[in-house]
């Protein structure tokens, strides 16, 4: 099975179909947010969503440490339904941030908090739907300022990838 995941994410390719819009802000609006009292930031700041739903240590702290900079204009814990198909079944990215920057603001989404940013310490096939999902957003990077699809494991992290865009 290692073998046949590796050959269908190598060389993945993503095509643009139009110039659409792909997720309209009103499915935030209009779809529900579900998860477990125990696994939520409480009243949180500059999220879409008064409670963030966190799945680990390391989303807890890094959404904490969303709610509490001023350089982030707003951000959301990206719900199940948000999906990016890939060959090996959907992937579903942790965050989109938008973060403020001296030359205007930039939108990114944040692909997966985990304590390490070493490849060789995630599972073969969340790193696969990772580099699926790299793609994906590569594709989609058109205009003055495309999103930008990263992995990080804190926001000091996201704010010194910004700085350097800018």
């Amino acid at each position: 099975n290692r073998c046949k995941r590796a050959v269908l994410v190598d060389g993945i390719r993503y095509q643009r179909l139009g110039d659409e819009a792909y997720y309209a802000q009103e499915l935030f609006e209009t779809e529900e947010l579900t998860g477990y009292l125990k696994n939520m930031l409480l009243d949180a700041e500059r999220s879409v969503y008064q409670h963030v739903i966190y799945d680990s240590d390391t989303e807890r702290d890094f959404a904490d440490q969303l709610s509490k900079n001023e350089s982030i204009k707003v951000y959301a814990k990206l719900p199940a339904w948000f999906k990016v198909p890939t060959p090996l079944g959907s992937y579903n990215p942790d965050w989109a941030v938008l973060v403020a920057t001296p030359q205007g603001d930039r939108l990114y989404f944040v692909v997966e908090t985990k304590s390490s940013l070493f490849v060789s310490d995630l599972r073969n096939a969340e790193s696969a739907k990772i580099e699926c999902g790299r793609a994906h957003f590569k594709a989609l990077a058109v205009g003055e300022k495309p999103v930008i699809y990263d992995k990080f494991k804190d926001v000091a992290g996201l704010l010194e990838r910004a700085q350097s865009m800018s």
